[in-house]
């Protein structure tokens, strides 16, 4: 889904573990090698087309290395309130609204 924000990650690679894949990711996509640690929360979405996605969204309590975008057309700090006026791909709005609302992290 192209010019959607999104957050970095992706999907796991057969036979690899959930923070496995999230620290490879990391790595691969912003050029850090985080520490990784709880799932904050995870969302399973069906798409109206039919297609469904599970996504697991990971603390990350450290990280070593400078971020910097490898893949992405554009990444971004933004305060929380800020985050609501992204377009985001539809399977991480709850997200989006509950970090919004100070009800995660």
């Amino acid at each position: 889904m192209p010019l959607k924000w999104e957050f970095p990650g992706g999907k796991i690679e057969e036979g690899e573990q959930p923070r496995d894949a999230m620290q490879r990711e990391l790595e691969e996509e912003l050029g850090i090698v985080a520490e990784i640690g709880a799932e904050v929360v995870r969302i399973v979405h069906q798409y109206p087309g039919g297609g469904s996605v599970e996504l697991r969204f990971f603390e990350v309590r450290k990280y070593q290395g400078e971020i910097e975008n490898r893949i992405f057309r554009e990444i971004r700090w933004v305060t929380r309130q800020e985050l609501l006026g992204l377009d985001f791909l539809e399977a991480d709005l709850p997200l989006v609204k509950n970090l919004a609302a100070g009800k995660v992290l």
